[in-house]
C-alpha cells in the first residue's frame, strides 16, 4: 500500500514538473516538438506503414503460418521460438522499431506464440533498420559511409547474441519440449490453406483492418516520439541531463573514455537520434569511442522506443521486463562487437589497398542507394503520410457510418 502511494506521489510530482517546464521553456518545447514531428512525418510513418500493412495481410492470408512451418527446424533449436519468429525477425530488421513488438504481439493474439516464446522473441527482434543506420547515423551525422558497415554488423550481431541468450529464459511447456522439428513442405501448404479458411473476412475488409490497425499504431508511435523529444530537451535545459551525466563520468574515466561523451550518452538513453547526433559532434573522442557509444545507444533503443514497445505489449500478457533487460545486454554486446570489428572491418574498408571482398564505397557513399533513398523519403514522406491519413479517415468514417 505504501509503495503504491509513493508511486502515485512520484508520478504526480513528475507531471507537475513537466507541465511547469513546458510553461518555463515554451520555445524550446516547441522546437523539440517540431523536430520529433518532422522525424515521424518524413521518415517513420512512410517507412513503417507499408511493412505494417503487408504484415497484417500476410498474417490474414496464412503466409506467416506457412513461413513458420518451414522455419521451425531453424528457429526452434537456435532461439527456442516457433518458426513464425523468423518472419518477425526479418520484418523487424527490415522495418526497424517498433515493428518486432507489433508483430510479436499480433502473433501472440493469434495464439501462435506462448507467453514465454513471445517474451523471448520480442527481446531480439526489435532493431534499427539499415536505412536509419546507414542513411541517418553514418552518412547524416558522422558523414562517414564506411562507419555504417561497422555499426550495422555490431547491431545485428548483438541482436543474434541476445536471441541465443534468451533461449535459456523461461521454461518450455511439455508440448514444445516433445515437439520434433522437421522440414515439411506439404504441412506448410496445408497450414497456409487452413489459416486462410479460418479467417472469413473478405479481401476488402482484411485490407481495411490492416490499414486501420497500422495507422493507429503509427499515430501512437508518433506521439511517443514527440513526447520524448520534448522531455529530452527539457531535461537538458533543467540541467538534469548534466547531473545524470556526472554519474556516468566515473565509468567512462575507468574505461579511458573522455568525460564529454557522458551527456550524449545520457541523451541517447532517452532518444537514439539526438544521442547519436550529439555523439558524432564530440571532437575530443576518437572515432572508435564514438562508434562504441553509438552502438550502445542504437542497441538500447532509448526510452522513447521502449515506451512504444511497452504500450504495444500492454495490450497482451507479454511482460516488458525481459525486453528491457535484453536492451541492456544488447547494448553491451553491440559496443563489444564495435570494438572487436574495428580493425578487421572499418580499418580494412578505409585502407588504401581495398581487399577484393570489400564492398565498394559507392554502395554506402554519398551517391549510394541508401543515401538516395533516405533523402527521397524526406522529400516524399510528408505526401505519403498525408495520403495515408486521408485514407484512414475515409475508412474510419465509413465504419462509423455503418455502425
Amino acid at each position: 500500500m505504501f509503495r503504491s502511494k509513493l508511486k502515485t506521489i512520484f508520478l504526480s510530482i513528475f507531471v507537475i514538473i513537466f507541465a511547469a517546464s513546458l510553461i518555463t521553456f515554451p520555445q524550446e518545447s516547441l522546437d523539440a516538438s517540431i523536430r520529433g514531428l518532422n522525424m515521424w512525418w518524413e521518415i517513420v510513418f512512410p517507412s513503417l506503414l507499408p511493412f505494417f500493412i503487408v504484415s497484417e495481410m500476410l498474417i490474414g492470408f496464412g503466409v506467416v503460418t506457412f513461413i513458420g512451418v518451414l522455419l521451425e527446424p531453424f528457429m526452434r533449436p537456435l532461439f527456442k521460438v516457433p518458426g513464425v519468429g523468423g518472419f518477425v525477425w526479418a520484418m523487424g530488421m527490415a522495418s526497424g522499431f517498433p515493428a518486432g513488438a507489433k508483430f510479436t504481439a499480433r502473433l501472440r493474439e493469434e495464439g501462435q506464440l506462448t507467453q514465454i516464446e513471445a517474451e523471448r522473441l520480442v527481446s531480439f527482434t526489435n532493431s534499427s533498420n539499415p536505412l536509419f543506420i546507414f542513411g541517418a547515423v553514418s552518412v547524416g551525422f558522422f558523414y562517414n559511409a564506411h562507419l555504417g558497415v561497422l555499426l550495422a554488423l555490431a547491431h545485428y550481431l548483438g541482436n543474434i547474441c541476445v536471441g541465443i541468450m534468451m533461449r535459456f529464459y523461461g521454461k518450455e511447456s511439455p508440448d514444445n519440449v516433445a515437439k520434433k522439428s522437421k522440414f515439411k513442405l506439404r504441412s506448410a501448404f496445408s497450414a497456409l490453406h487452413q489459416t486462410r479458411l479460418k479467417d472469413k473476412r473478405p479481401i476488402g475488409k482484411l485490407l481495411g483492418d490492416a490499414v486501420n490497425s497500422s495507422i493507429q499504431t503509427l499515430l501512437m508511435v508518433g506521439g511517443f516520439i514527440i513526447l520524448f523529444s520534448v522531455i529530452n530537451k527539457l531535461l537538458y535545459h533543467l540541467h538534469i541531463t548534466a547531473m545524470l551525466a556526472k554519474s556516468v563520468e566515473v565509468l567512462f574515466s575507468s574505461l579511458s573514455f573522455p568525460e564529454v561523451l557522458s551527456i550524449p550518452f545520457i541523451s541517447g538513453l532517452f532518444e537514439i537520434t539526438l544521442g547519436s547526433q550529439l555523439t558524432s559532434q564530440i571532437q575530443d573522442a576518437t572515432l572508435l569511442q564514438k562508434a562504441m557509444i553509438t552502438s550502445f545507444i542504437l542497441a538500447f533503443s532509448g526510452f522513447s522506443v521502449q515506451a512504444q514497445v511497452a504500450s504495444i505489449l500492454a495490450q497482451t500478457d507479454i511482460r516488458f521486463k525481459p525486453f528491457f533487460i535484453a536492451r541492456i545486454i544488447q547494448g553491451i554486446f553491440a559496443s563489444l562487437f564495435a570494438f572487436i570489428l574495428w580493425k578487421p572491418i572499418y580499418i580494412r574498408f578505409n585502407s588504401n589497398e581495398q581487399p577484393s571482398n570489400a564492398l565498394p564505397v559507392s554502395f554506402f557513399g554519398d551517391g549510394s542507394w541508401a543515401n538516395h533513398f533516405y533523402h527521397k523519403m524526406i522529400e516524399l514522406g510528408p505526401l505519403i503520410t498525408i495520403c495515408s491519413l486521408f485514407v484512414y479517415i475515409l475508412i474510419l468514417f465509413s465504419r462509423l457510418k455503418k455502425s
